[in-house]
């Protein structure tokens, strides 16, 4: 009876330790993960058009040797804002943006940390490393002699869920382009009537970051509890009967704490399909 007081004694003092180590492990996870995305409007010239997607970097560092192979292999990068945090390491948010900006044309929105920071300061490092910041503005990717819509939806300087600026509006000829929205904070959508987009990029979740058994996802926001991290088909609701895709990133920082449970760190690189190479697939293959 003793050694088994002793025993259970034992692995209650070390069982929190062994936790501790496994979300630290978590956190510092190096994953990128590659997907096709179906997309009914996509024009076929940027049909295979590849996207790094990455948001919620916050204090990490990126993985060169991960990336470094992707110049070349991606058509753009996009940031979703919260690139550093508040105290973050000014050279290490420099060495992130340059990294990003040397492997394809790169665009960034703020995030809710980044108005924290000396955000001054952040933008600069963004922009003169390469990055292209996009504050509540419209431009135009061409690729392959075509053309899609880029909006950089800002995050609201002083935080709030209705302090966003009005979505900026395309041009008539621009309103007719395939557009992507890339915003950091996905409840952003609760402003709008529909989806104003084909495909929105958001992050600012990090999918919960601890996760737990039994309890689930413990957001405060009821719209986090559907909307909290990976794929999403939305109504377009503007009388074209069109859908819109939603990915909703678990990001690859953290905040506060660096530990992660159930909600792995993550990158993605996503490649646009045209709608109509889907619907030529076999049922099994889909």
């Amino acid at each position: 009876m003793t050694v088994w007081l002793l025993v259970f004694v034992i692995v209650c003092a070390f069982l929190p330790i062994a936790v501790g180590m496994l979300m630290l492990a978590a956190a510092f996870r190096n994953q990128i993960i590659a997907e096709e995305i179906f997309l009914e409007s996509l024009p076929q010239e940027f049909d295979g058009f590849r996207i790094l997607f990455i948001s919620d970097i916050h204090r990490r560092r990126l993985p060169k040797r991960l990336l470094e192979p992707m110049k070349g292999k991606v058509d753009i990068v996009l940031l979703g804002g919260d690139m550093t945090d508040k105290g973050g390491s000014i050279s290490r948010l420099s060495d992130n943006m340059k990294l990003a900006a040397s492997l394809a044309p790169a665009y960034a929105v703020h995030g809710n940390h980044d108005y924290r920071a000396n955000t001054a300061l952040v933008d600069d490092i963004l922009r003169g490393s390469g990055v292209r910041l996009l504050i509540d503005e419209n431009i135009i990717i061409e690729h392959e002699g075509a053309e899609l819509l880029l909006t950089g939806v800002d995050f609201p300087p002083k935080g709030g869920k209705r302090a966003y600026a009005p979505l900026p509006s395309p041009t008539p000829s621009e309103a007719q382009l395939f557009r992507i929205i890339l915003v950091h904070d996905p409840l952003w959508l609760t402003q709008q009537t529909g989806p104003p987009a084909d495909l929105i990029l958001a992050g600012h979740t990090h999918g919960g970051q601890i996760v737990l058994p039994f309890v689930g996802h413990r957001h405060v926001d009821p719209f986090y509890r559907e909307y909290n991290a990976g794929h999403y088909v939305l109504p377009r609701k503007d009388g074209s009967g069109k859908e819109a895709k939603l990915l909703i990133s678990r990001g690859f920082g953290t905040a506060h704490l660096p530990l992660r449970w159930g909600s792995p760190a993550e990158m993605h690189v996503l490649t646009l399909r045209s709608d109509e190479k889907q619907q030529d697939l076999p049922e099994a293959g889909r």
